[in-house]
């Protein structure tokens, strides 16, 4: 129970001296994650519909 409580103790110490983002470069950050989690989904999305569809002209035989 003792280093249960030592634990908490050093993880409250360490929690002030982290340095925080302001909300500004929180904002910024979190419109980058979502921005390039946004291009890389269409990315892959129109990989996948255009792989599928020479896959289809493959198996169909039209090559």
């Amino acid at each position: 129970m003792l280093k249960i409580g030592k634990f908490v103790s050093q993880v409250k110490t360490e929690m002030k001296k982290v340095s925080w983002p302001s909300k500004a470069e929180l904002v910024s950050s979190t419109v980058v994650v979502l921005v390039s989690t946004l291009m890389l989904a269409l990315y892959i999305g129109v990989c996948d519909v255009v792989l599928s569809r020479f896959v289809n002209l493959l198996i169909r035989g039209a090559f």
